[in-house]
C-alpha cells in the first residue's frame, strides 16, 4: 500500500500528463480500429496528429508561465515529456502527409506540393526545429552542451509560432480555433518578457508569517530555456 502511494505522489503528476498526451492518440487508433473515421480517413489522421502536436507544445510552453504566477515548481518535471509528446505528435503529422498524402515521392511533392501549398514549408520548419530538441532534452546532452543547451532550446518558440502560421494557413481562415492557438502563444510568449514575467511574479500570495519547516526535496528537472 505504501509503495504504491508514494510512487504516485513523486510522479502522479508526470503520469498524469503522459496518460493525457497519448489519449488522443489511442482514441485515433480505436477509432481507426472500430470504423468511426469518416469517408476520409486520411484527413482524420492529418488533422488529428496536427491538433496534438500544436497543443502539445502550446502545454510544454505553458509550464514557464504556470510556475511564475503560481511558484508550483514541481509541474516544470512534466515539460520535457509535453515536448516530446508534441515532437512524436508532429513527427507522425509529417509522415501522415509525406505517406499517405504523396506515397513517399519526393518529386510529387516538390512538383505538385510546394508551389500551391507554402503551408508545407512552415510546417516542415517546424517539424526541423523540434528535431534537434528532442534529442538533445536528456540531461547528459544538456552537460554537453552547456550554455548552449537554453540557447538551442529557445528555438521552441518559433517552432511554436511556425507551427500556428502553418494551422492558420491549412485551415485558410484566421478565425475560430486557429485565431484562438495564436492567441495562447501570443500570451505564453509574452508571459517570458521580464518586466511581464516580473509582473506576474508579483501576483503570488507571500504568507505574512510561516513556520519553518523541513527542506523539501526540490524535483529533478531540466533547465528551462527562459
Amino acid at each position: 500500500m505504501g509503495a504504491p502511494h508514494t510512487f504516485l505522489r513523486r510522479h502522479g503528476l508526470w503520469l498524469a500528463a503522459n496518460l493525457a498526451a497519448i489519449l488522443p492518440l489511442l482514441w485515433l487508433a480505436w477509432d481507426t480500429w472500430q470504423g468511426n473515421l469518416t469517408v476520409n480517413p486520411i484527413d482524420d489522421f492529418t488533422n488529428r496528429t496536427g491538433s496534438g502536436a500544436i497543443r502539445l507544445l502550446l502545454a510544454s510552453l505553458a509550464v514557464t508561465p504556470v510556475q511564475t504566477v503560481t511558484g508550483w515548481r514541481k509541474v516544470g518535471v512534466i515539460r520535457k515529456s509535453l515536448g516530446l509528446w508534441a515532437f512524436a505528435y508532429a513527427a507522425l503529422h509529417f509522415l501522415v502527409f509525406v505517406g499517405l498524402d504523396y506515397g513517399f515521392s519526393l518529386r510529387f511533392i516538390l512538383e505538385d506540393g510546394l508551389p500551391s501549398k507554402p503551408y508545407i514549408v512552415v510546417g516542415f520548419a517546424a517539424l526541423l526545429i523540434l528535431l534537434p530538441l528532442a534529442l538533445t532534452s536528456t540531461r547528459g546532452a544538456m552537460k554537453r552542451l552547456g550554455r548552449n543547451w537554453k540557447r538551442l532550446h529557445r528555438w521552441v518558440y518559433a517552432a511554436g509560432i511556425f507551427a500556428v502560421v502553418h494551422y492558420i494557413w491549412v485551415a485558410k481562415l484566421a478565425a475560430g480555433e486557429p485565431t484562438l492557438y495564436a492567441v495562447i502563444l501570443g500570451v505564453l510568449l509574452a508571459a517570458r518578457l521580464p518586466w511581464v514575467r516580473s509582473r506576474l511574479s508579483s501576483l503570488r500570495r507571500k504568507p505574512a508569517s510561516a513556520a519553518p519547516g523541513p527542506p523539501r526535496r526540490k524535483p529533478k528537472m531540466l533547465p528551462e530555456a527562459e
